[in-house]
């Protein structure tokens, strides 16, 4: 496969007065900087199913996503380049004007397909794409990269990174793929926290950990009070946050994901959350595509 990011992420020291007042130290994981398109922890949850698809000369993949899906647009950017047509089945009706998302997906080539919240929630392929891709060999991705394969390729985040002096690492959780992986990678005197940004889905432990190998009993600890208000939403308190962060570390982040992490991560330094002489690793799950939904000159940072 040509395709393939073989430079390690960089991990940038976080210097805050408040880590200092409660001497904490805090690094960010940049895998936001790992490619422009295939971002962040998309490229390692699709790796392992990109080397099956073209070892196993498959010719297309199929997965799903939402108008603003960063894993659409990395799925599409990764399949154009490995030599694979992509199809995306698309959580909604097709809309008047297409998501700035769409439209990078299909300029990569994707074939998108919509379909309604209720089959898209049961992860139906829809009558027309069953109909185009009979005769094709493809492998289907569920969305986000939900799947063992994409927990291995999650687990390969931290490769070639010195992680000893880490106390805690942190992530965004949303399927619950990276979190899986970041527990197969994780020392054992380090604590994995996944921030929820699902509103009462209350199912993520389990999710985790039925990806998980059976023998593993490290707990799951999610935490569910810093989604904003759920699912790619977001408040005036959020996006001012996002905006301050970025003067002071220069780190983008978006709305859905990452901004809402580093909020967290925030709001318990301040709660006093972490013991002193906590090394804390955040782990930027990198795509900003939400943030083109926000209208222009929300944030002073670009939304790609």
């Amino acid at each position: 496969m040509s395709f393939i990011i073989n430079s390690i992420p960089a991990v940038q020291s976080i210097s805050l007065p408040q880590l200092q007042q409660q001497q904490l130290q805090a690094a960010v994981l940049r895998l936001d900087a790992v490619h422009p398109v295939v971002s962040g922890n998309k490229w390692y949850k699709l790796k392992l199913h990109l080397t099956a698809a073209t070892s196993g000369n498959k010719k297309a993949i199929v997965t799903f996503g939402g108008a603003f899906s960063n894993h659409i647009v990395a799925t599409a950017a990764a399949c154009a380049a490995a030599g694979l047509q992509s199809y995306g089945v698309i959580r909604g009706e097709r809309g008047k004007v297409p998501s700035p998302t769409l439209l990078q997906a299909a300029a990569l080539g994707m074939q998108l397909f919509f379909t309604n919240r209720t089959d898209y929630r049961n992860q139906k392929i829809p009558d027309e794409l069953l109909t185009l891709i009979a005769d094709k060999e493809h492998i289907i991705i569920p969305e986000g990269g939900y799947s063992k394969e994409g927990m291995l390729g999650a687990a390969t985040i931290l490769d070639g990174i010195n992680i000893q002096s880490f106390s805690h690492i942190m992530c965004t959780v949303g399927t619950g793929t990276t979190l899986a992986g970041l527990h197969l990678a994780a020392l054992p005197h380090q604590q994995v926290i996944g921030i929820s940004v699902l509103k009462n889905n209350y199912s993520l432990e389990a999710s985790v950990q039925s990806l998980l190998p059976p023998e593993m009993i490290r707990p799951i600890q999610i935490l569910h009070e810093h989604h904003g208000g759920g699912y790619a939403k977001h408040t005036p308190q959020l996006l001012h946050f996002m905006n301050e962060w970025y003067q002071q570390t220069g780190i983008p982040s978006d709305f859905v994901y990452t901004g809402k992490l580093f909020f967290a991560f925030q709001n318990l330094v301040a709660a006093g959350y972490f013991p002193k002489g906590s090394h804390v690793l955040l782990v930027h799950s990198g795509g900003l595509q939400g943030n083109r939904s926000l209208p222009p000159g929300t944030l002073i940072f670009g939304a790609e």
